[in-house]
Formats: structure tokens, sequence, C-alpha cells
């Protein structure tokens, strides 16, 4: 492999773009940009000699007027349009008015403490449909606040199975864990969440 020399040479296995010349095309350079694209266009490819010539007789600002010249210049290039996030009118369906923050990092935590309170407030939205002594029922049996009543009645059936003395051989240790779960059935079967 040759040796680096130069920054930029790329063995490409294309041959010089240069018409008539037979060296390997090593050296990319721009090439013709088609009408209102926007990006690199296509490239072409010379070799050492060909694409210093072609750098000594390139001009970026060919066929730009004086206006535009300036603007391409300007270090604020690029940034005249203002993305969703900057805009004055930001601030709406959870995204921060960027304006009202002088590091972004502060905008990012103020949208994750938004997301936690939303999420909390629906917590307490299903945790308030049952009543504190039914939530200590809910607790009792093992299940969430978004229980429905299909699920109440399973978890119901499976620890009566599990507790009494009838479907567990004959074992009365658990009487009092039977107890708490019956009252706790007895008590959610009647909640107004239910109803």
């Amino acid at each position: 492999m040759r040796q680096q020399r130069f920054h930029g040479r790329v063995e490409s296995g294309r041959e010089c773009s240069w018409p008539g010349c037979r060296e390997a095309g090593e050296f990319r350079a721009p090439g013709g940009r088609p009408s209102g694209f926007d990006g690199p266009g296509d490239y072409r490819w010379f070799c050492l000699e060909h694409v210093r010539a072609f750098n000594s007789g390139y001009d970026y600002f060919e066929g730009m007027d004086t206006e535009e010249i300036l603007r391409a210049q300007s270090p604020l290039h690029g940034w005249e349009s203002q993305a969703r996030a900057f805009r004055p009118d930001a601030g709406v369906d959870g995204v921060p008015r960027w304006a009202d923050f002088a590091d972004p990092l502060e905008a990012i935590q103020a949208r994750a403490r938004a997301h936690v309170a939303r999420r909390r407030a629906e917590t307490r939205a299903e945790t308030q449909r049952f009543t504190p002594g039914e939530q200590r029922a809910l607790l009792a049996l093992g299940l969430e606040a978004d229980v429905d009543r299909k699920t109440l009645r399973l978890r119901y059936t499976r620890l009566l199975r599990q507790y009494h003395p009838d479907h567990n051989g004959g074992d009365h240790s658990h009487a009092e864990k039977l107890q708490g779960v019956v009252e706790a059935y007895q008590l959610l079967s009647k909640a107004a969440a239910f109803a």
C-alpha cells in the first residue's frame, strides 16, 4: 500500500476525471449540483496534479451576487429559521419554551418533571377510585388500583384455594390469612369502583 503523504488521498480505483489523464483519481473534488438540491452533489476524482489545478480555479461563490456572498459568509448563515422548540409559541403539548431557560438541560429537566407529574396525577386518579379501606383490601389481595372485577374474582379464588383447609390438605395454620382474604373480597365486591 502506498504511503498516505497527502491528506485526503483515497485509493478509489477510479481514473482521473481530467480530460486525457490516465492517472489514478485519488483525490475527491466537488462535482456538479442539481438545481434545487442543497447537498454536496456528485464528486469528481483527480490525480494530485489535477486536483491542485482544480482547487486553484475553484470558486465556491461563482454565480452568486454580493448579497448572497455576504449571507453565505455570515456566521449565522443557516440559522435564520427557527426550529419548533425555539419558536416563541413553543411550550404546547409538553414541549418546553427554550427561551424560558438559560441552560438547555434545565429545559429537558422541566419536560421530564412535567412527565413525572402527569404520571403521578394519573396514578392518584386511579387510586382515588377506592377508599382507604378498599386500598388496604387491594393490598391484602396483592392487587393494583387498576384492577377489574374479573381479575379480583380470579385472585380471590386462587387465594381461597391456597389458604382453605379443604384445599390445602387440612392445614389450619393459614386461618388468619384466609379470614383476611375473605373480608378483603367482601369489601371490594361492594366497592363503588366496580359498580
